[in-house]
């Protein structure tokens, strides 16, 4: 692979002092070195003017469910029970095209708008339709991003006073044999691995206890990651000290689900406790605002979680419940909630940014590989264009956070241009839009028989 050298550039590395007219140099897909400026003369290297720009790592998005690409805009209006069980039949029509055509538009989305990683939460496993999880696992791999899709279950259906229709959940045995055998398949736990899993029961209302037990169990005899959604809204705290006695982290607790090989969705509605205990034994969130805001949930306290050292990274959850939603965006509203909230010192631009990129990282566990611009790390980069109007802010990172997202000028995973110019470059550009047109259609079309 050719070096590159990124040069005349402001750099925010996260980690160590940013740079304001700045070069890095990418070698073999990692960061070779990064520095003040002029950039050395490096003899066949690619040379990527950043005037005008600002760099940062890759945004790393840690809650997704990208299958919710095709019912955007339904249910506007209400809560997450409420719209989660108008959506169940409909989501239980999808197939493995359905699947491959809303995540390769929304990872194409995300790509476009500064994100290097994701994970995904895919949890609707419907009979006879295809192989879902090598659908997004393919359509991953032809944009180009490091992907972390969790496979998710839900054994507890209404019959079980579970929230989802029986006819959407499946048998435990048959999840915890084909979560190993997607574990066995797809995990790659190398250092610049593009492909990671994780074991992800849905929630506790909607999975069984044995089935969180079991899952922890195969996922740590496996050597890989936990996910669930957690204290996502009050009606979930009231469900679960109603049929389990216990808030959802006691919950959590008692199953041994807190530890740092663990990250939560969402986190909105924690007792002090919780945050305490969540430091301690280093389990992160994902801090999904712009979902918890559209399904009235409540604002996480995420400046207490990250005062007392609690790992939290940033998602931009299912697009059904966070339409067109950025991770650049995600990092403003992260911001802005916390100051509405706890005043105007609560989050900086910059606490902002460290949360979608190394805060993301330490969620997937991948901190010593992604999420901060550090010679030996991956070359997961994100070039933002912050000229023209945007110049006038002075701050770069300001720019970025505090604003609409920027232009993209460049963005490299492993060192590979993924977008150039606010264009996608591994995919036809207009085809992957289409994409998710096209899933939306199919996807009603089969409901609707």
């Amino acid at each position: 692979m050719t070096k590159i050298v990124i040069e005349n550039a402001y750099i925010a590395p996260v980690v160590g002092e940013e740079i304001p007219s700045g070069y890095l140099i990418i070698d073999n897909g990692r960061i070779e070195a990064l520095g003040a400026g002029p950039a050395p003369t490096v003899v066949g290297a690619e040379r990527i003017s950043g005037t005008g720009c600002l760099v940062t790592p890759g945004l790393v998005n840690t809650h997704h469910h990208l299958y919710q690409w095709a019912t955007q805009g339904l249910y506007q209006d209400s809560t997450l029970f409420e719209w989660l069980t108008g959506l169940y039949r409909t989501w239980a029509a999808m197939d493995a095209d359905v699947v491959y055509g809303a995540a390769t538009a929304g990872l194409g989305w995300l790509a476009l708008t500064g994100c290097t990683t994701s994970s995904d939460h895919h949890y609707v496993f419907p009979k006879g339709r295809g192989d879902l999880f090598e659908a997004e696992v393919r359509a991953a791999q032809e944009i180009g991003l490091r992907f972390h899709p969790c496979r998710g279950s839900m054994d507890r259906g209404q019959s079980q006073g579970g929230l989802p229709p029986d006819e959407v959940v499946e048998d435990r045995d048959e999840i915890l044999s084909s979560t190993a055998e997607i574990i066995d398949r797809y995990h790659d736990a190398s250092f610049d691995s593009m492909l990671r899993v994780a074991v992800a029961p849905c929630s506790p209302f909607s999975v069984s206890e044995g089935l969180m037990l079991d899952a922890a169990t195969l996922a740590r005899t496996k050597g890989v990651r936990l996910h669930t959604h957690l204290a996502e809204t009050l009606d979930e705290e009231v469900h679960c000290r109603e049929q389990l006695g216990l808030s959802p982290v006691e919950y959590m607790e008692k199953l041994g689900w807190l530890g740092d090989d663990v990250w939560f969705a969402h986190a909105v509605h924690l007792h002090d406790a919780d945050i305490t205990r969540f430091a301690e034994t280093g389990t992160g969130s994902a801090h999904c605002p712009s979902s918890n805001a559209r399904l009235g949930a409540g604002i996480a306290r995420v400046s207490e979680l990250l005062a007392a050292g609690a790992p939290v990274g940033l998602g931009v959850d299912g697009a059904a419940s966070s339409e067109l939603t950025s991770m650049a965006g995600e990092m403003r509203q992260a911001m802005l909630f916390q100051r509405a909230v706890h005043g105007p010192t609560a989050l900086t631009a910059r606490q902002a940014l460290e949360m979608g990129t190394l805060g993301g990282a330490r969620n997937l566990g991948r901190h010593n590989e992604i999420g901060s611009l550090e010679p030996g790390k991956l070359a997961d980069i994100a070039i933002w264009r912050v000229d023209g109007f945007r110049a006038a802010v002075q701050d770069p990172v300001c720019a970025l956070v505090f604003g609409p997202t920027p232009p993209l000028a460049r963005l490299l995973v492993g060192g590979r241009t993924v977008v150039a110019n606010d264009e996608l470059r591994t995919l036809p550009h207009d085809m992957v839009g289409q994409a998710g047109v096209l899933a939306r259609k199919r996807l009603l079309r089969q409901e609707s028989r």
